[in-house]
């Protein structure tokens, strides 16, 4: 049987207009509403993200951080 999907958790989240743009377009893809693609992504995060890559990009992402705040 299949595991029913059920949202537990409601949380705010902040992100870049940039970021929510690409989540609303793989949602949109995969037929999917921006919760539930979420969901998705971070449930399946080890088979979807490529572990060197992640750490690259998270080292680019956080220096300029500080610059997209302002």
């Amino acid at each position: 049987m299949p595991k029913r999907f059920r949202l537990t958790r409601r949380f705010p989240v902040a992100m870049t207009e940039d970021g929510y743009r690409r989540l609303r377009d793989f949602a949109q893809a995969a037929g999917l509403d921006e919760g539930e693609a979420l969901s998705f992504l971070f449930e399946n995060f080890d088979s979807v993200t490529d572990a060197d890559n992640l750490a690259y990009r998270l080292r680019v992402f956080n220096s300029g951080l500080e610059a997209r705040k302002r």
